[in-house]
């Protein structure tokens, strides 16, 4: 499978099964595009007439070389990999690699989009007891098979409304890591209201990445990131990212917004937060029901798709003034990258990755905390809701048949499992609003890309 387009001055052909990335003229994109459709003397008669500057021996070697680089794997490729993708899961089948801990059912914002339902993810509020966060740990360790690396990360809610435990939880796994032979890699999440010098000493020292939640420009932040009296938190958490973040050495943390259909022009919170010295950024879609005030309506996605393509352009300006900045979802390896598993299997939701309740309960993702059908067991016995977990070993993008004509799907890995149940019911449903936004920002990203190796060689 090909896919071709044009941006940035570029014209781009990606090869879907080889992963080869063709940066070329206009001859040889017309060529790719009617190669499979038009016989070798039609095709080269139609461009000599199109290319009237150009002589047919030239036209005709660039034909040749396009028929070498399909010989040699790089465009035409054939999928090979379908074959591979249930076996690749029973590899690892019962490792588990990393835990989302929810030390904190309640949060101290009331944030009217929250997935969450404010914290508490349509229950109780409560927080995690070290007893429970010891267990987890435990837990991952016992099924980490051979893994040596390992990641957890505190969220909520509002993790800081439980840090204490968070500091017993690190202190814990720091004792046990050399004896177990484990190296455990920690992030947190948090609204940042509750940051002080004690949360960023420690987190400088024991978080391996923290993620900030700003969403932007001030009007935009203050109408949804309100505390439990209708106030925005704006003026009360900026200076205090901006303290952690320079603290950092402004590293090895990612300011996430969520843009809403209130801003689907977020180029401009994007804007806000480079002004306020943030470099490590990260805009989500908003994801919730089609009748809630914040959804993205069909005028908000077009204005979305222009601002992903604004956004690149604005990359590449920056790298220009010496001054670049990175986009989480515009982060793309054109050499290496992912390893055909990662490509195939996706997050491992459910079977490498789970969630943690405060209560022990272990979810597929943070996604389904909350929905007991999804419930899979809990720390001490282990996984018991085999039948539910077997839905996540099952789930990888052969097992959506919306993907299989899709280019973007060894990027994609099949989407999110929490999204596609969300919106269709089913973990191998497909997620088409999601699935959009996802494809322009990976022809974004790989354009960035492009344009640095250009720059670069």
């Amino acid at each position: 499978m090909i896919h071709q387009y044009k941006l940035g001055g570029f014209n781009i052909v990606l090869d879907v099964c080889s992963g080869a990335v063709h940066v070329v003229d206009d001859v040889a994109y017309d060529i790719i595009a009617d190669f499979e459709t038009t016989d070798r003397e039609t095709l080269l008669a139609t461009l000599s007439e199109r290319y009237a500057d150009l002589s047919q021996e030239d036209i005709a070697g660039c034909y040749e070389q396009v028929v070498a680089l399909k010989d040699g794997g790089k465009l035409f490729a054939p999928d090979t990999f379908e074959s591979m993708a249930g076996h690749l899961k029973e590899k690892t089948s019962g490792v588990v690699k990393a835990l989302c801990l929810h030390v904190a059912h309640t949060c101290n914002l009331n944030c009217a989009y929250c997935f969450a339902s404010q914290g508490n993810y349509h229950g109780d509020r409560a927080v995690m007891s070290f007893e429970v966060g010891k267990q987890a740990l435990d837990f991952l360790v016992a099924n980490s098979g051979t893994r040596r690396n390992l990641e957890v990360d505190f969220f909520g809610g509002e993790p800081l409304l439980n840090f204490d435990v968070v500091k017993q939880l690190v202190a814990y796994a720091r004792e046990i890591e050399k004896e177990r032979g484990k190296n455990f890699r920690f992030t947190l999440t948090t609204n940042g209201v509750l940051i002080d010098d004690d949360v960023i000493e420690f987190s400088n020292r024991e978080m391996s990445n923290v993620v900030l939640s700003l969403d932007g420009r001030k009007e935009v932040h203050d109408r949804y990131r309100v505390d439990y009296a209708g106030n925005g938190s704006f003026d009360r958490i900026v200076p205090k990212f901006q303290q952690f973040v320079k603290a950092r050495g402004g590293k090895n943390y990612y300011m996430r917004g969520t843009f809403t259909h209130q801003n689907p022009d977020f180029l401009n919170d994007i804007e806000t937060m480079l002004d306020l010295g943030f470099s490590e950024l990260s805009m989500e879609p908003v994801v919730c029901a089609a009748d809630d005030p914040s959804a993205l309506t069909e005028e908000d996605i077009a204005i979305v798709m222009e601002q992903y393509e604004k956004l690149a352009a604005r990359m590449l300006e920056r790298d220009e003034q010496g001054k670049p900045f990175t986009f989480y979802h515009y982060m793309i390896d054109l050499t290496g990258g992912p390893c055909i598993y990662k490509r195939i299997s996706g997050c491992g939701s459910g079977t490498e990755y789970m969630a943690v309740t405060p209560w022990g309960d272990l979810y597929p993702c943070h996604q389904f905390v909350g929905d007991e059908s999804f419930k899979l067991g809990d720390v001490w016995q282990g996984v018991t809701n085999h039948e539910c977990q077997q839905q996540f070993a099952a789930c990888n993008v052969y097992a959506h048949p919306e993907c299989r004509d899709c280019w973007a799907r060894l990027y994609c890995s099949g989407g999110c499992a929490a999204n596609a149940y969300h919106a269709t019911g089913s973990v191998t449903g497909v997620y088409e609003t999601g699935c959009r936004l996802f494809r322009k920002r990976m022809e974004c990203a790989i354009m960035v890309a492009v344009a640095r190796a250009l720059k670069d060689s």
